[in-house]
């Protein structure tokens, strides 16, 4: 399983184009199939490529296994981390995250606040020649979230918290070796300031003895930390807004990079979805009203453009892997088990499973 200690870590962060199977994975697929060992930053993980054992593992999910990520990972996203917790309090906190983005938001405000937020960006984006596509989207959607969330207007504050990001994230999945000039050095250094004003502007917002409201995501994380009998405190509050930030336009501004991609290499997809949006507008010149925005019918009627998006979400998968921990001995009477005789070896506590799931290997 490649060399002592860092085991097969060299290969597995080696660069790779985003859509395509990565080497590391292709290669051991080819020679070991579906399920196979490796060793990453120390640690002993089982992969798995094959759909009927993954979907075995969730159908475990905290009872053999549980969200787990390698601890270079755990470092970078904090102990108090979303992602790094389980059971009650994971639940506790996925609950709160439909106040930013869940349906009721979406129809009241979202629809209307995004549209108006986008055209701004669309009419920008005209007149600037040629635009970074990716760059240019993952801008604004940090530009709406970190307003929607904490009220920050990156083009009035000095510490930029988007540079930071950046910095975070193209070290994310950089070899973890912390020293200066390091991917993972300017990752933690990202961090460490990004956190750093959000804690700023919690602690803030603490201290004034008048509590004006700014109608943000933050506002609603202060009344749960009020809440003696909430599970919030200041740790967990941060560690939310950052990974929330993070996830929403890191993720959303690579989907929709590949939406483009998508539709400019379907003509057949490009013209539907033109005529969808022409017919709104003709109903609406029939009616003889005129909207400034979309409506909420109007967004319940794009079916066409629901299905472009979902496919996009299926086939750009921006979390193309899942880690979890096995928490004791994982045993099938089916298909799993006769694996692991052959292979002469089982998921043991404290090892790593590993799912990958790519849309030309696991297709739903």
């Amino acid at each position: 399983m490649g060399l002592p200690i860092i085991g097969e870590t060299i290969q597995f962060f080696s660069p790779h184009r985003l859509y395509d199977v990565p080497p590391f994975m292709k290669h051991r697929m080819a020679r070991y199939g579906s399920l196979f060992r490796t060793s990453l930053v120390g640690q002993k993980i089982v992969v798995s490529t094959d759909p009927e054992i993954n979907y075995d593992l969730f159908q475990q999910e905290n009872k053999s296994v549980i969200l787990h990520y390698i601890e270079s990972f755990i470092a970078v996203l904090g102990q108090q981390s979303l992602l790094n917790q389980h059971g009650v309090v994971h639940k506790y906190l996925r609950n709160l995250i439909p106040r930013l983005v869940g349906p009721a938001n979406l129809k009241e405000e979202l629809l209307n606040d995004i549209n108006n937020h986008t055209l701004k960006h669309l009419r920008s984006w005209a007149i600037s020649g040629i635009v970074d596509f990716k760059e240019a989207a993952s801008d604004m959607i940090f530009e709406y979230f970190a307003e929607k969330m904490m009220s920050y207007d990156e083009s009035k504050n000095p510490r930029k918290l988007k540079e930071n990001y950046n910095a975070f994230i193209h070290g994310l999945l950089a070899f973890p070796l912390n020293i200066p000039g390091t991917a993972f050095s300017a990752c933690l250094k990202g961090r460490k300031n990004v956190t750093k004003v959000i804690k700023d502007t919690l602690k803030e917002r603490r201290s004034r003895v008048s509590k004006s409201t700014h109608h943000d995501f933050l506002d609603d994380l202060l009344e749960e930390i009020e809440n003696e009998d909430a599970m919030m405190n200041e740790t967990i509050a941060e560690e939310l807004v950052f990974m929330l930030l993070f996830a929403s336009h890191e993720t959303t501004s690579t989907s929709l990079t590949f939406l483009v991609k998508f539709i400019s290499n379907n003509p057949k997809v490009l013209s539907e979805l033109t005529e969808e949006h022409e017919a709104i507008l003709r109903n609406r010149d029939n009616s003889g009203e005129y909207f400034e925005t979309i409506t909420w019918d109007e967004y319940k009627s794009m079916t066409f453009t629901h299905m472009v998006v979902n496919e996009t979400v299926r086939l750009a998968n921006t979390v193309p892997v899942i880690f979890r921990k096995a928490v004791k001995d994982i045993k099938n009477n089916g298909k799993f088990r006769n694996i692991f005789v052959q292979t002469q070896f089982f998921l043991k506590k404290k090892w790593v499973h590993f799912c990958q799931e790519y849309p030309n290997v696991h297709q739903t």
